[in-house]
């Protein structure tokens, strides 16, 4: 048992998936830390769906864990379903995700927290922060403890002012039996904040026992798990299948005979959904012309009596949900544990943080979450380490920690939300990244883990695994050059694989460029399976899909190297703080309020802002000349 001390280098309020990784990167970082909680047993609690990863999600789970992140490694330790998403398309979006034990997870981000040297958990909810000068000096919690702080992590999740709504029943509540955060949004206001409302939702549980598993498709997964995180060997946990049905015309009728009772559609609900992972009643109303909806059942554990229903996310009446879902195959006679319902929340815009997601108005304040307009355990993850470390430096008087968009899927999220800001929950895909096929989720260690390194969150034998997987990679690809194949030896690959017409001779490298040859097929001739360039491969899956990846996409690769190299020329033109845009004549009148709202740091953050033209900034560019 600990007593609560009067003063911490950082504390953290929330103990979800911005909260962990914001609260273990400060402690880890030499800061005397607290990380306050409603619930120690809530910490790391999957609220919606038992899942890590997924397309773009899985990129940001391995950039967190390269960083010295805390994700990958719990999701690894309790994964009981693991899958790489997108293998029949281009390495850039290959994903990787995994269904978890749902309580399994939590008790295992508990056991790493409580472990953690210099890392106290107060269970309490925050009531009000201390502000002097514009800097934030200390927290006073609901039960009367007053703390003072150097910095302080706000990571509240769906809990700000938050309502939870099935069909004309509405209950305050950030998640199932757990109370709201009130107060604290309109305390900010009062300093210059501004706030939004936001809106995501959950589907219903069912029994696990009473669903008809035969009626519907399983989803195995892989045969050989690829892990998150690069520090683990090899997932050894049993791996279980889950399942794949649909809705039809009939469940789609039964819905919408529940509309005028939606708080969605009757306007009870104000807060924006999330675009890309609506409601089942927003899919069947947007999408009339489809006759059916995916719906996979995951069960929530090993031992676990509780599926998840994913796709079926509502926040119509219960009976309607109800009625509806048995018309599903599989589902007829399932059992109901707990409808969906929507959470209405507060949020922040994300103008409003800078880079190191410390807020703009107030010193020492840092959001992380969906305090800032995310979606998604990894995109509050990723904002929850670069909080963290920033406000760790900060209390250290260190330089700020920035990933930039060019190094990783991370920078991306955190640019594109200070740049865009966002109306509607922002999700990660690939498709936001310009740099995606140079970002992938093979090279994240490559790309990020010497950073991770460099500020104490990565251990000299991690750092020591990468270079000598970079070695691997490096020898095998100089192999791939030097040495030539000839017809014999081809004839094993090309037949099978080509169009019939075999050349003499060509390179390694060469015949790993053909479109249909893979390494694996090159490793089909037994001088080159037996080389010892190719030995550390054999032993590493990692190290062997880069190899192969870099081999065949080299030339675009070197492109994107151009296009990189642009962007950190635009990103070296900085922009001095309080430059003043009123003074700058011919700026469009949008131009010249969103850099006045937004700040940006340098030519290219400004660029990149929405509503800022190419004339805007040549006339921006011209005047910093000057």
């Amino acid at each position: 048992m600990f007593h609560v001390k009067q003063s911490y280098d950082v504390i953290v309020v929330g103990g979800g998936h911005a909260g962990i990784e914001a609260a273990l990167a400060a402690a880890r970082l030499g800061c005397l830390t607290a990380l306050i909680t409603m619930d120690k047993h809530a910490i790391g609690r999957m609220s919606c769906n038992p899942a890590i990863g997924g397309t773009a999600k899985g990129h940001l789970v391995r950039e967190i864990d390269a960083l010295g992140g805390e994700m990958g490694k719990i999701a690894d330790a309790t994964g009981i379903h693991f899958r790489m998403l997108n293998m029949s398309k281009g390495p850039a979006v290959w994903s990787p995700r995994s269904q978890n034990d749902r309580e399994w997870y939590s008790r295992e981000a508990l056991a790493h927290i409580e472990g953690q040297h210099g890392l106290d958990i107060i269970e309490g909810m925050l009531a009000d922060i201390r502000i002097e000068d514009r800097k934030v000096q200390g927290v006073l919690t609901e039960n009367g403890l007053s703390i003072a702080c150097r910095a302080l992590v706000i990571c509240s999740g769906t809990f700000l002012n938050a309502v939870m709504h099935t069909g004309t029943r509405a209950s305050t509540g950030g998640r199932f039996e757990e109370p709201a955060s009130s107060g604290l949004t309109e305390k900010l206001l009062r300093h210059g904040l501004t706030s939004g409302r936001l809106k995501t939702g959950t589907p219903p549980r069912l029994q696990r026992d009473t669903i008809e598993f035969g009626e519907t498709e399983v989803q195995p997964p892989d045969e050989v798990p690829s892990p998150f995180s690069f520090q683990t060997g090899k997932i050894s946990n049993r791996q279980i299948p889950m399942y794949l049905t649909y809705t039809n015309l009939q469940t789609h009728e039964i819905l919408r005979t529940g509309f005028g009772e939606s708080p969605m559609f009757t306007g009870r609900i104000k807060g924006v959904g999330p675009r890309y992972c609506p409601s089942i009643e927003d899919k069947i109303n947007r999408f009339a012309q489809k006759e059916r909806h995916q719906i996979f059942l995951e069960p929530e554990g090993f031992d676990s009596n509780v599926v998840y229903m994913n796709g079926f996310s509502s926040s119509l009446p219960a009976d309607i949900q109800e009625k509806a879902l048995r018309t599903i195959p599989g589902l007829a006679h399932s059992v109901v544990l707990r409808p969906g319902y929507a959470v209405e929340y507060d949020y922040f815009p994300p103008h409003q943080v800078r880079h190191t997601l410390e807020t703009k108005v107030l010193r020492g304040l840092y959001f992380a979450g969906q305090i800032n307009g995310t979606s998604g355990y990894e995109e509050a993850a990723a904002q929850g380490i670069i909080a963290g470390i920033n406000a760790a430096h900060a209390v250290q008087g260190k330089d700020p920690f920035i990933v930039e968009r060019n190094e990783g899927y991370i920078g991306v999220l955190i640019d594109d939300l200070i740049n865009k800001s966002t109306e509607e929950p922002y999700r990660m895909f690939t498709s936001r990244a310009e740099y995606r096929l140079a970002l992938r989720q093979d090279n994240a260690d490559s790309r990020l883990m010497r950073r991770g390194h460099a500020i104490g969150l990565v251990s000299d034998e991690s750092l020591a695994r990468l270079s000598k997987k970079e070695s691997s990679v490096a020898a095998a690809r100089r192999y791939f050059l030097a040495e030539r194949v000839n017809r014999d030896d081809l004839s094993r690959i090309l037949p099978e694989n080509g169009d019939g017409s075999i050349p003499d001779s060509e390179t390694l490298n060469q015949i790993l460029r053909r479109p249909e040859v893979t390494l694996g097929s090159i490793l089909r001739i037994p001088w080159v399976r037996n080389a010892p360039e190719m030995e550390p491969l054999l032993s590493d899956a990692d190290a062997m899909r880069q190899a192969e990846i870099e081999v065949k996409y080299e030339g675009y690769l070197k492109r994107q190297d151009e296009q990189i190299a642009l962007f950190r020329k635009n990103e070296s033109m900085l922009i001095p703080d309080g430059f003043s845009y009123a003074g700058v004549k011919s700026l469009s009148n949008e131009g010249r309020e969103k850099l006045n709202r937004i700040k940006p740091r340098s030519i290219g953050q400004a660029i990149r802002i929405s509503g800022v033209t190419p004339a805007d900034v040549s006339i921006l560019m011209i005047s910093l000349m000057r």
